[in-house]
């Protein structure tokens, strides 16, 4: 569908005002950056712990997600870091909140991306 350039403007300050869009940013190769380690962290946080472990997780620069979550585990953290051995010590410090299960990623064949738009007939 062809659009001129006025109604993508128009378009784009609906979304922006609606909150449906919510920001630009770039995105980076974590690899590129020496962040060879990516791994996704699954926590058991006690729910009175939460509001010091969001705000300690929002802290340190590794953790790229922190995701309240339901099954065995209440959070799922994805994180980079240059070794294995940053990994391990970011673990033992998040274990003082719960048990962790640890899963290092291989390869992302499909890598992150936003809802379609288009056919959200936004």
């Amino acid at each position: 569908t062809y659009l001129s350039s006025p109604a993508v403007s128009s378009r784009i300050g609906r979304l922006e005002r609606e909150d449906i869009i919510t920001g630009y940013h770039a995105a980076v190769d974590p690899v590129k950056l020496g962040y060879h380690i990516i791994a996704f962290v699954n926590l058991d946080v006690l729910p009175g712990e939460k509001p010091g472990f969001y705000a300690r997780m929002a802290e340190i620069p590794n953790v790229l997600e922190c995701n309240c979550v339901t099954g065995d585990y209440s959070m799922l953290l994805k994180v980079a870091f240059q070794s294995t051995m940053e990994l391990d010590v970011f673990i033992g410090e998040v274990q003082k909140y719960g048990k962790t299960n640890t899963q290092i990623v291989f390869s992302t064949p499909v890598g992150p991306r936003g809802a379609d738009v288009m056919t959200a007939g936004i």
